[in-house]
């Protein structure tokens, strides 16, 4: 089976920019957790749309190691080069989440993508947010200046549509500590806008690194109580994924053909009690989405979520989003809501 790619100059563009980054962050971290660990390489699985013929995607990812809770770095591009009913001419992205073993490293979320339309339309998506389950305010100066320097006329902006995405209602906090998004992004600079997304994935990936490599050079005692504190924190960002990322409910809404991978941002253990505390604070039908993750979920502590458990997770949000369509309209939104699933009909 083969991958057909998109023909658009513009989408060989996007993959070859993204692919590039791709790879990049797959060596950067590669290179730090085998200077730690000198553990195993990354596994790779390849997915096709529609046996390829629609594109695909090829990941990167590990998990549960000595180094790495989880860690997936995506690329997929879909396309209708061959189907004039669709609005859509493609969608190129790279889409990357890595969770470290250690409470004193960072999570790291970026998302960098680019969308096409048959009428000629098109725009980037360029998502970059730090998220620590212990706050280090030296992590947080260094990131914050990373994404100033990547992109000085766009931070303002892109900072305070990041904090208006991230932000949890129900529990009145938001995912990170730092969160950069701009959606629908087309200066009219074609060639302006591609540098910009290339500027912000190479430093957001120098940066991430960075402090993976300096928290394991100079290691601190990890305390029960920050182990704790990690699981509390990867249960509100498992949460936060399920309930309110409008981009992973829109890909398991588009198809079925990649669920484990987009489900991929996920941690690999929960506190399944802390999460079920907070159904009583949904909003109608959020509140039965919640009960039908629980449902899936283990009865252990922590909570393992293990491929299998992701896959009937997806198949869960899909079957509640048919039951209540209108409760898409309850998804994370920055100020521009994307109809990413409109254009794939």
């Amino acid at each position: 089976m083969q991958r057909i790619p998109a023909q658009s100059p513009r989408a060989v563009i996007a993959s070859h920019l993204t692919q590039s980054l791709q790879l990049a962050f797959l060596c950067q971290l590669e290179r730090v957790s085998g200077s730690v660990t000198n553990e195993q390489c990354f596994d790779s699985h390849e997915w096709f749309r529609d046996e390829g013929l629609h594109g695909g995607g090829l990941r990167y990812f590990i998990s549960d190691s000595d180094f790495f809770n989880r860690a997936s770095i995506n690329f997929s591009q879909v396309h209708y080069d061959d189907d004039d009913s669709k609005s859509l001419a493609s969608a190129t992205a790279l889409s990357t989440i890595i969770h470290p073993q250690n409470p004193h490293a960072p999570s790291l979320h970026m998302h960098i993508s680019w969308t096409e339309l048959k009428e000629g339309r098109g725009y980037w998506r360029i998502m970059a947010d730090l998220n620590p389950a212990l706050v280090n305010t030296q992590h947080h100066q260094a990131f914050k200046q990373c994404l100033k320097q990547a992109a000085p006329n766009q931070y303002d902006s892109g900072t305070a549509q990041g904090d208006r995405y991230f932000h949890i209602p129900v529990l009145n906090r938001h995912r990170g500590i730092q969160h950069f998004y701009l959606e629908q992004y087309n200066s009219g600079d074609n060639q302006g806008d591609i540098n910009l997304a290339h500027a912000v994935g190479e430093a957001v990936i120098q940066c991430y690194c960075d402090l993976l490599a300096e928290v394991f050079n100079k290691p601190s005692k990890i305390e029960k109580s920050d182990v704790d504190k990690q699981l509390a924190y990867h249960t509100l960002y498992f949460f936060q994924v399920l309930t309110l990322d409008r981009g992973t409910t829109s890909g398991l809404l588009i198809h079925d053909q990649n669920d484990v991978g987009i489900l991929a941002s996920l941690p690999a253990q929960i506190d399944r009690e802390l999460l079920s505390s907070w159904q009583e604070l949904m909003p109608e039908p959020q509140n039965f989405l919640l009960d039908a993750i629980l449902q899936e979920l283990p009865q252990t502590s922590p909570c393992l979520i293990s491929e299998d458990i992701k896959d009937k997770l997806a198949k869960s949000i899909r079957q509640h989003y048919q039951n209540h369509p209108k409760a898409i309209t309850l998804q994370a939104s920055g100020g521009i809501t994307p109809p990413t699933v409109a254009n794939h009909r």
